[in-house]
């Protein structure tokens, strides 16, 4: 008797397994559209601060740190 219980509790049909496949793969597609618009968002952010003057700046400020070694050339 318990093992009917079970089974017909466990029985998941085609329409409903259908069901709670559209609700993940909606869900999954909300997150894809979020990323992609953000991406944009971070693309054209980064192309607006590459055309400041901040980012030369950094450029010719590096360009004064001397490289090799800190303490001579040991």
């Amino acid at each position: 008797m318990l093992k009917t219980l079970l089974s017909i509790g466990l029985i998941v049909t085609t329409t409903q397994l259908t069901m709670i496949l559209i609700a993940v793969a909606s869900v999954f597609l909300v997150f894809i559209l979020i990323a992609i618009v953000k991406m944009y968002k971070l693309k054209a952010e980064n192309k607006k601060l590459m055309q400041t003057n901040a980012y030369s700046d950094y450029e010719e400020s590096s360009k004064d740190i001397p490289s090799g070694h800190l303490y001579g050339d040991n």
